[in-house]
C-alpha cells in the first residue's frame, strides 16, 4: 500500500493534513488552512514538488 494524505478538520474549524506512510506513521504535518480547498491546494503543491526537492542537509560540520 502507498502512502496517503489525511484531511482532517479541527476544533477551530481549520483544516489540515498529515502525510501518512504505508506503515500508518505520519512522516509530514501541514499547517491549517482557513478552507478546505486551501488544504487540497496544499496537497497539490506537495505532489508536485517533493519529487524533485533537494536535501539541504545542514547536519554537517
Amino acid at each position: 500500500m502507498a502512502g496517503k494524505f489525511v484531511m482532517k478538520k479541527g476544533n477551530s474549524g481549520k483544516f489540515h493534513f498529515n502525510l501518512v506512510a504505508s506503515n500508518g506513521q505520519v512522516i509530514a504535518s501541514s499547517e491549517n488552512y482557513e478552507t478546505k480547498s486551501s488544504a487540497m491546494n496544499g496537497i497539490e503543491s506537495v505532489k508536485r514538488h517533493a519529487a524533485d526537492a533537494e536535501i539541504d542537509d545542514q547536519t554537517a560540520s
